[in-house]
């Protein structure tokens, strides 16, 4: 028995050797292993700064002047000679409409002036001849050869003449006033673009029939373009026409500082909200577009910024390149915030005097030294 103890003992404290000595080997083996080396890498020691409070809201492009066109009678539309997207100029017929019955109109109230003026004509002949008797009477009056009776019958008749005419003149003016109204009820048969600009979108096809008030389409103005973002009620006296703020079109991939022309007075009952108002002049801007903006609310925070450049993107994590005081890289992960020009705050993952890669980060690898 004692020498199977003795045996055992042997083989166990052999294998714990082999095993030390397999360890020690593989240390070894890896402390041989050659570090990469990077050159050409930027770095940056991590600071915190005050920085002003920023308020990121978020709105759409619409164009400045936009006109919704609509009819002002009920018909057929017999014409349609624009789609979506098609550039129209003031004045352009847009529309033609079929509306029989204000076209009849038209006609009757046409011939109603030639009839009224028909009557104006008998009545002034008729008061040129009651003015041309009295003056006979007028004279024989005095020459007493008729009674004062005839003389008066004579008068009355010119004064009846006279307002005959009157109220022929009255109705030709009438007939004439209501030729105009029935002319230009007619005349809304044809629709007209009330601005130069871009068709964005319609509402009615051809051979639809339309009614008073109904939209047909609406026309953007594409010379000038702002960007409405929606202000929180509870931030917006904090806010002022003039106020500064930088402005992210990620569509076209512009951001600039911009400042505020106009705030709308009344707030949105429904998303407690109060837009506000900022002109644009970039190029390639469509209505609809997204856009954000960062809005100073005049205060200043602590917070710790980076170049965008230091920023890697993995999917939906963000991490950086660190560089220990031994010149080692290690990639950590980090929380990002807003984004104000070329640098983007850091919520978590780095502290103040860490050193990271700003430039040159596409060479590194973990665990390589940097030079």
């Amino acid at each position: 028995m004692k020498n199977y103890l003795l045996l055992v003992t042997i083989m166990l404290t052999a294998a714990l050797s082999a095993a030390g000595c397999s360890k020690k080997h593989d240390a070894d083996k890896a402390e041989n292993v050659p570090v990469a080396v990077v050159k050409g890498v930027t770095l940056e020691v991590v600071k915190s700064v005050a920085a002003p409070e920023l308020l990121e809201v978020v709105g759409n492009v619409r164009a400045r002047s936009s006109a919704v066109v609509s009819t002002r009678i009920p018909g057929s539309i017999s014409v349609l000679r624009v789609r979506e997207g098609d550039r129209v100029r003031k004045g352009q017929l847009l529309v033609q409409l079929d509306a029989q019955e204000n076209q009849a109109n038209a006609a009757v109230a046409t011939a109603a002036i030639d009839e009224a003026r028909r009557g104006l004509d008998e009545a002034q002949a008729q008061k040129k001849l009651a003015d041309t008797t009295f003056g006979r009477y007028q004279n024989l009056f005095k020459e007493q050869a008729v009674t004062r009776q005839e003389f008066d019958v004579r008068q009355t008749e010119k004064e009846v003449a006279a307002q005959g005419v009157a109220r022929a003149n009255s109705k030709l003016k009438q007939a004439q006033a209501g030729a105009k109204a029935a002319t230009t009820m007619s005349g809304y048969t044809r629709i007209i673009a009330p601005i130069s600009g871009v068709v964005a979108s319609k509402q009615a096809d051809l051979g639809a029939t339309v009614f008073p008030g109904q939209p047909l389409m609406t026309i953007d103005d594409d010379r000038s373009y702002q960007l409405e973002l929606a202000l929180p009620e509870n931030v917006a006296p904090k806010v002022k026409t003039g106020s500064a703020l930088q402005v992210t079109l990620d569509s076209i991939g512009s951001s600039f500082p911009a400042r505020i022309t106009e705030i709308v007075p009344t707030a949105d009952p429904g998303s407690r909200t109060v837009v506000a108002k900022i002109a644009l002049n970039q190029k390639g801007l469509k209505p609809g577009m997204f856009g954000r903006g960062a809005v100073n609310l005049g205060t200043t925070l602590t917070s710790i910024t980076v170049p965008k450049t230091a920023i890697i993107e993995h999917g939906a994590l963000s991490s950086v390149w660190t560089v220990g005081t031994d010149n080692i890289a290690h990639l950590r992960i980090v929380k990002v915030g807003r984004q104000t020009g070329e640098r983007v705050e850091i919520l978590a993952g780095l502290s103040e005097g860490d050193r990271i890669a700003v430039s040159g980060a596409g060479n590194v690898t973990e665990g390589a030294r940097v030079e």
